[in-house]
């Protein structure tokens, strides 16, 4: 194995490939956009998922490996906490436009919110039963946490798998509000609004089963230790971020919204 602690980030051509899967990706979806054209779209997905992929494996080698000092930790953790904060100003924008056009409706909307015509959901039929699937998804993430940290792994993979299901059965339960709801993204600001706020939080819940995923898969490998688990740490960190704005999605557009 290489002595040079800095041998797998320092030769690594993926952050160059990850940065040509995101040029793919942009000029793809303009290319979408225009003349419907998936070829490069479909490319770009695939050049970045594959680089972020072989990136993200350098980096748990690394850890495993023993090259992660103090130094590198605080890195890392410093980097994760600064994705999170850009997370949170862009989620901070998207509740910004929705107070604005509610608070403030103009005569686009028929100087109403919600505009005439839109029947918006009940918050307390769908809305509230993926609310408390995802919450109790953040429990047992916790319980999971708290086992890793007392060195019980097989009761961290029980809560990991948990968390995993109910991920998914949160996406599954959106999925049939998207299908069942009576207006669509084209329907006024409140259409486009409600689609692009849940609908992006509910790509995060996917990112964040994926990574839920691969956290499951390294506890199954015993690759964490109550002394050294800084992917399952962040990991925990994202889904309770996920958790935090659903709950105020929750509030804000299901129920004082409608």
């Amino acid at each position: 194995m290489p002595r040079n602690p800095y041998y797998l980030v320092g030769s690594s051509p993926w952050p160059i490939f990850t940065s040509i899967g995101g040029l793919c990706l942009a000029v793809g979806f303009v290319s979408w956009f225009h003349v419907h054209s998936y070829s490069l779209l479909f490319m770009g997905f695939l050049v970045l998922g594959f680089s972020l992929g072989q990136w993200w494996r350098d980096v748990m080698r690394e850890g495993e490996l023993g090259y992660h000092t103090s130094f590198v930790m605080k890195g890392l953790r410093d980097g994760f906490i600064l994705f999170l904060v850009s997370e949170i100003m862009f989620f901070f924008s998207l509740f910004w436009a929705f107070f604005h056009m509610s608070l403030a409706p103009d005569v686009s909307v028929g100087c109403v919110w919600p505009p005439s015509g839109v029947e918006t959901l009940d918050p307390f039929k769908v809305p509230l039963c993926g609310t408390t699937v995802l919450v109790g998804s953040g429990a047992s993430l916790m319980y999971a946490h708290a086992a890793i940290r007392a060195g019980l792994n097989k009761d961290a993979i029980y809560g990991t798998g948990a968390t995993i299901l109910l991920g998914l059965l949160f996406s599954r339960l959106q999925a049939y509000e998207y299908y069942w709801a009576s207006f669509t993204i084209a329907d006024s600001a409140y259409g486009s609004l409600f689609y692009i706020m849940t609908g992006f939080h509910g790509m995060h819940v996917m990112f964040g089963t994926g990574f839920l995923i691969v956290s499951l898969v390294r506890l199954f490998r015993y690759r964490f230790t109550p002394r050294n688990h800084y992917g399952f740490m962040v990991c925990s960190w994202y889904w309770h971020f996920v958790d935090v704005v659903w709950i105020g999605l929750y509030v804000v557009v299901y129920i004082w919204g409608s």
